[in-house]
């Protein structure tokens, strides 16, 4: 997963000009490993990677461990905009992950519009490099969606704006698009993934190790998160299903559950595609998700912890209660220093990566299709399957099954950046209790809050670039 940057130069000297990187497959394949390099570093940057988590109210932040402000509370750099939905379009906290993410779109680009030329590469390995070329682009033109479009159903026929959909390199020429729709965003994306679907082949042409790479699985993963956010519940259950029921791979058990999570550097058994943490010569891992939620001890410990309007949500009886590491921290309260638990994920303990696609969401996906298909039998049925592995009381015929729904998906998939997405998606209003440090700990939908400022510089260079209501 080492980045190879050099190839975006365009002159030649001293590195490599583009023409001459992406004319042999050797090239093209390191250009490849950059884009994944590029994508890790985009979704583990600090403001995204705790985004939808402390905006939906999952996560707080952990007091001051050192100095003269030991125990009191300070937002953290990255995050002081967004964290009180008013980010700056002069100032963006997602100013990285917005131009990080086109950088990895046009690289991918690139790729796309090399591969073709190889002399070479068999045509086998020509569409296995153009599938996973056309994943990263739809992956990334996804998650920037998410966050600068209001979510598929804000209008009717999502004829509100999405974003700016990327096809060409900028080798071709700068370009000035406009935004398109939500709808036919949303249409880009799936037709991307489509077409890759059909291009994937058996061929493993980068080194590392598998579940760091998009392949067939975990490209149809992305395709049945993209179809639940369209409320396309009829592809997004049979794309779920075709997941469970033909990838392979299969749910970790009650009896490794918590064993699973605590491993320090592999990724849990159903894992489905983990952005891997990169390492130097020595061995040395960076990127790490403990950079954000790890605990070392009392005095050594990093910014973010579950909230309690989290852990209130778990059964006494819930094995994912083992999941939090509970410390003591000296807090500053009424001018004293004194002991309070705080509850450290034990998800991103030792040096795990980014968690994209797990087998758990796709039965929650399929529960939650089934239930909008009116087949009530099948959504108790996977939000059963989750609840027994996690030990905890079954659904009767008294819950709510849609509320169901969405509270197993802010229990099992927690800090995987799923909950604010979930919230606005559901129409639901924003409601944040323990740990709050922002003015506005809740805010109702809808809301021209609920999407982000494109950051200014890219809307004086784009004229026809429409910036959000709002900022």
């Amino acid at each position: 997963m080492q980045s190879c940057s050099d190839f975006l130069e365009q002159e030649p000297g001293t590195q490599t000009s583009i023409d001459e990187q992406l004319s042999t497959k050797k090239g093209v394949l390191q250009a490849l490993n950059g884009v994944y390099g590029d994508i890790r570093d985009v979704v583990n940057g600090p403001a995204f990677i705790v985004y939808s988590d402390i905006q939906g109210g999952n996560l707080k932040i952990t007091p001051s461990s050192t100095g003269t402000i030991k125990g009191e509370f300070r937002i953290p750099t990255a995050i002081t905009n967004f964290y009180s939905f008013d980010d700056s379009a002069d100032n963006s906290n997602l100013l990285a992950f917005y131009n990080g993410a086109y950088e990895a779109i046009n690289e991918a680009n690139l790729i796309l519009e090399f591969t073709d030329a190889l002399t070479d590469a068999t045509e086998s390995e020509k569409n296995q490099i153009k599938a996973e070329a056309l994943t990263a682009r739809a992956y990334m033109h996804f998650l920037i969606n998410q966050l600068y479009s209001q979510n598929y159903s804000y209008t009717n026929d999502a004829s509100h704006l999405g974003i700016v959909y990327n096809k060409r390199s900028i080798k071709n020429g700068l370009q000035y698009p406009s935004r398109e729709t939500a709808a036919n965003t949303y249409n880009y994306i799936i037709n991307d993934i489509k077409t890759a679907l059909d291009l994937y082949s058996n061929n493993v042409l980068l080194n590392g190790p598998a579940y760091s790479y998009f392949n067939k699985t975990n490209t149809k993963a992305l395709l049945s998160r993209v179809y639940l956010s369209k409320n396309d519940w009829r592809n997004a259950y049979e794309t779920a299903d075709d997941i469970i029921k033909n990838s392979g791979i299969t749910l970790m058990n009650s009896a490794n559950l918590i064993a699973e999570w605590e491993k320090p550097d592999l990724p849990v058994s159903e894992i489905l595609l983990e952005f891997s943490i990169s390492r130097n010569l020595e061995g040395a891992a960076s990127s790490s998700l403990f950079a954000y939620f790890g605990y070392t001890s009392p005095t050594v410990y990093n910014n973010y912890v579950a909230s309690e309007d989290l852990i209130n949500l778990y059964e006494t009886s819930d094995m994912r209660k083992q999941l939090f590491l509970v410390q003591p921290l000296q807090t500053l309260i009424n001018l004293q220093l004194v002991d309070r638990n705080y509850y450290f994920t034990k998800k991103f303990q030792g040096n795990p990566g980014y968690i994209a696609f797990r087998l758990s969401e796709q039965y929650l996906i399929r529960a939650e299709a089934a239930l909008k298909l009116d087949n009530i039998v099948q959504a108790k049925t996977d939000i059963n399957t989750i609840r027994e592995r996690a030990n905890t009381s079954l659904l009767t015929d008294s819950e709510i099954l849609e509320d169901a729904i969405f509270l197993e998906r802010r229990k099992e998939l927690c800090f995987e950046g799923h909950l604010f997405f979930d919230t606005t998606r559901n129409h639901k209003n924003i409601s944040r209790n323990d740990g709050c440090l922002s003015l506005n700990c809740s805010i109702d939908y809808p809301s021209l809050k609920f999407v982000l400022p494109i950051p200014r510089n890219n809307t004086n260079i784009n004229t026809n670039l429409k910036q959000n209501e709002s900022y």
